[in-house]
């Protein structure tokens, strides 16, 4: 396979197209919700290339599709992006896409739109190449406000046998990654003047006690994928500014990245645990824990509606899934070599909860997304492309693998 790339010209031609649809992707701001824009970009590009099946679904992902039958592997890149921040921060234009020094400039540049360029022509590269089965590249929403929602709706529609995330991986394989919840701890006391604080309970001095106790919680170990963590990352007190008040009710916000195996019951047992001591020790004591619910609006005026709990997940090396991506990019003349991700990306979905084996390819660095001067080398960009066909050409030789999910509300099984 790395020969027929190599003399293969109408590869070449997609490859040159990479890092000038990156620049019209990052061009267009799209901040989670917002994506329509760049939304519409896809779609006109997918058309254009190819691909034999293009729409947008519900939330306003993206899918386009080449070849048929089985297997089916899923690309996704999510096309939504964080704010730039300050502008007086940046040295380049957050929407410039400017190319500096062999460099691609921008908001979204490394998180994830040069990904998501290089999976769009990868995916028509596919497509003329007549791999084996289908291949369907989907440009998601809203995963930086909640992680795989989005990419649920397209994997019940689609039900691939395998899926890539194009999440930055420095061009290596990742195999896993650490989940994420976010959980909601409030404490409640009663109000009082100030000025008579006796009569009342503070409900801040309830959680100091349980903030405390929480910091002192295990933490679990994963030999690939590290620490498992849990970081207070807001609190506030009601009513507020209390004026002369003592506070009745206190919320905090932790931040808990979990490690395989660790669902909901893992994640607030513990919790539930201390202020079951606490309200022993003391009956005015009260709170609760509970993971974050959401609701994220859509650029389709649809709601995406789920709690903030995207599990942890994890391949073995051995894995027919992962030998054939390595293989691909040996056979695309890049190096070979697996990691794992240390933040949430999509795969939660895929991987976590819908149990698809799943790996993690993409250009650039997890250091390079969220910064100011967010950017990506042009030749790692290029790279992704060869990686990607490279891998395919592997992967599309495996066999199907049985279902595991279900079709989508009202949507016929196998596709869109």
């Amino acid at each position: 396979m790395g020969d027929r790339m190599q003399q293969d010209e109408p590869l070449a031609e997609f490859e040159d197209q990479v890092v000038p649809l990156a620049q019209r992707l990052v061009r267009e701001p799209s901040l989670s919700g917002k994506e329509g824009a760049v939304a519409g970009i896809v779609a006109e590009e997918m058309g254009r290339l190819g691909y034999g099946r293009v729409t947008v679904d519900e939330y306003g992902s993206v899918l386009g599709a080449t070849g048929a039958g089985r297997p089916t592997t899923l690309l996704d890149a999510h096309i939504d992006t964080v704010p730039p921040g300050e502008r007086g921060g940046w040295t380049h234009d957050p929407h410039g896409g400017e190319i500096v020094g062999g460099r691609l400039y921008g908001r979204g540049a490394a998180d994830m739109k040069g990904a998501a360029a290089a999976m769009i022509l990868a995916g028509a590269a596919a497509g003329r190449l007549g791999l084996p089965g289908q291949v369907v590249v989907s440009c998601s929403v809203c995963e930086e406000l909640i992680e795989g929602k989005a990419l649920g709706a397209a994997l019940r529609r689609v039900q691939p046998d395998y899926v890539i995330i194009g999440e930055a991986t420095g061009l290596k394989v990742n195999v896993g990654q650490r989940g994420r919840a976010e959980v909601v701890v409030e404490t409640f006391g009663r109000p009082a003047h100030s000025s008579t604080p006796e009569r009342g309970v503070n409900a801040v001095y309830a959680m100091l006690r349980l903030v405390e106790r929480v910091r002192q919680l295990p933490r679990g170990r994963d030999p690939l994928l590290g620490e498992g963590i849990l970081e207070l990352t807001d609190i506030h007190s009601s009513p507020y500014p209390g004026a002369s008040v003592v506070p009745e009710r206190c919320r905090a916000t932790f931040d808990r990245r979990l490690l395989p195996g660790e669902g909901a019951e893992q994640v607030l047992g513990p919790i539930q645990g201390i202020i079951a001591d606490l309200q022993r020790a003391d009956p005015t004591f009260r709170a609760t824990a509970a993971i974050a619910a959401a609701e994220v609006p859509t650029y389709t005026f649809e709601v995406i509606r789920g709690r903030k709990l995207a599990p942890a997940w994890k391949l073995p090396e051995d894995h027919p899934l992962v030998r054939a991506a390595l293989a691909g990019l040996r056979a695309a003349g890049l190096p070979a070599a697996t990691g794992a991700y240390r933040f949430c990306t999509n795969g939660s979905e895929s991987a976590g909860v819908l149990n698809i084996p799943t790996i993690g390819f993409g250009p650039a660095l997890e250091t390079d997304a969220h910064v100011r001067d967010e950017s990506v080398a042009v030749a790692d960009l290029r790279a992704a492309f060869r990686g990607f066909v490279g891998i395919l050409a592997e992967v599309q030789q495996l066999p199907r693998v049985a279902p595991r999910v279900g079709p989508g509300q009202g949507m016929p099984i196998g596709w869109v």
